[in-house]
């Protein structure tokens, strides 16, 4: 087995964390550091900056973990525990998780952590069209200009982003539906037009929905969601926007 896929496996990062480990040096298997396409059998032993990580499971033993969290602001999306206010810390479960993706330390809502590093990939990739819905509040009134601009792609990053739609809520908030999820890629759009962003707060990540979920509050996927987050192409239901914008002026956003 690719060492990549074993350390997926064991909970310990997703496959993409895994590489970068990988890459770092950090990783040694029986003693040897490893690179990137090694391979690791039965009764090998795999160590992360010196820990030992346990035996990896036969399928079905372990119980793979798909948690829904309401991050609040000021928590970082990190499984190094050295870092104060990291996710881990935060959910305290038994089990080794990750984070699917991240919010920035600024940003709430919504984000999925698992310890399956088979599933990441399959939520991040643009491709798959996975849908993130967020609420913006920015610090001007909002342009019909403003809106177009953004749904039509913004240059960052040396990219253009993806087409994407936006709804206006009221004079300085709206909600934007992407399918990307490049570093800091709301606020930088908005910085792009000379807005800046006050409050983002992630509410959908294909079908599921932060609803009622409270800040720093946690809950377990049921088997139909996790098959639903997998199922590319994922719409919002008919009339939701107008749903989560009456919601959203309730709330005072």
């Amino acid at each position: 087995m690719r060492l990549n896929k074993y350390l997926g496996d064991s909970g310990r990062c997703s496959r993409r964390e895994a590489d970068v480990l990988i890459a770092a040096g950090r990783v040694t298997v029986n003693g040897v550091t490893a690179g990137i396409g090694t391979q690791v059998a039965d009764g090998d032993e795999v160590r992360i900056d010196g820990e030992l990580l346990a035996g990896r499971e036969l399928p079905g033993q372990r119980q793979r973990v798909y948690l829904a969290l309401n991050k609040p602001v000021g928590i970082t999306c990190t499984t190094d525990r050295r870092v104060d206010g990291n996710i881990v810390d935060l959910v305290d479960h038994p089990e080794r998780i990750f984070p699917i993706g991240r919010l920035d330390r600024n940003s709430e809502g919504l984000i999925l952590l698992t310890s399956d590093g088979d599933i990441v990939n399959r939520v991040l990739r643009a491709e798959n069209k996975l849908e993130k819905e967020y609420i913006v509040v920015v610090d001007k009134a909002i342009t019909p200009a403003f809106l177009a601009g953004m749904a039509r792609g913004v240059r960052i990053h040396r990219t253009t982003t993806l087409p994407c739609r936006l709804y206006r809520i009221n004079r300085h908030t709206f909600g934007i539906i992407l399918v990307q999820g490049l570093n800091r890629q709301i606020r930088l759009m908005c910085e792009a037009f000379d807005y800046h962003v006050r409050q983002l707060c992630r509410i959908r990540i294909g079908n599921l929905r932060l609803d009622h979920l409270k800040p720093g509050r946690w809950r377990k996927l049921a088997p139909a969601e996790v098959q639903g987050l997998l199922a590319s192409g994922t719409q919002a239901p008919r009339g939701a926007r107008a749903a989560v914008a009456a919601k959203r002026r309730r709330e005072d956003v």
